[in-house]
């Protein structure tokens, strides 16, 4: 099986590192989730990249993404059932609530574009990616996914708490844990807990 890490906005793959060093796991990767979307940013821009890149694997996949990761790979799962044998997702949104993305904008907005230069894109990439996300609603189709599904969200994140409650709710064979020294960032927060439950979904 091959593990795939997908970052949160405002994240690089090296989010993952302190991770991977501790991972059983021999096939990793961590793409940015940012390569190969050309122009301005948009979701269906890269949510095509990654799906370019992996929809043709022939192993199969376990997916473990935060936030805007979480998105993607539960968008790559319902597309692609037959490739995906896990996820793990961390802090997830299934339905992205607008008042949300409305105030993620407002601060965009005000902080300095060195902020978003870290990043490798700008602000109105930024603002374009959320913008776009705002219509995206996965409840009528979480019923055809099958594989197993953990659930996980940091104490502190009180943001994406209920989101994550509601999403181990509507899908049976999910598994819900909240971790307590973590909040938003599990994958910086608590990285040895995370790679605990990754390497137990993978290996049992």
């Amino acid at each position: 099986m091959k593990l795939i890490l997908l970052h949160g906005l405002g994240q690089t793959p090296a989010a993952w590192d302190v991770l991977r060093m501790d991972l059983q796991a021999l096939q990793v990767e961590a793409p940015s989730v940012f390569s190969g979307a050309d122009g301005v940013l948009t979701y269906p821009k890269i949510y095509d990249s990654l799906e370019k890149r992996y929809a043709d694997e022939e192993v199969p996949l376990c997916l473990c993404g935060l936030s805007l990761g979480a998105v993607l790979a539960l968008d790559f799962a319902l597309r692609h059932r037959e490739q995906v044998a896990s996820l793990i997702l961390c802090a997830p949104q299934y339905r992205v609530p607008k008042w949300l993305i409305e105030v993620q904008n407002l601060m965009f907005r005000c902080m300095p574009s060195r902020a978003f230069a870290d990043m490798g894109m700008s602000r109105e990439d930024m603002i374009s990616l959320t913008c776009s996300m705002k219509t995206l609603d996965f409840t009528d189709q979480l019923k055809n996914l099958t594989c197993p599904v953990t659930i996980l969200c940091g104490e502190k994140d009180t943001v994406n708490q209920k989101a994550a409650k509601e999403l181990a709710a509507l899908l049976p064979q999910a598994k819900l844990a909240i971790l307590p020294n973590a909040g938003h960032e599990i994958n910086v927060d608590d990285p040895k807990a995370l790679t605990a439950i990754v390497n137990q979904v993978m290996y049992g």
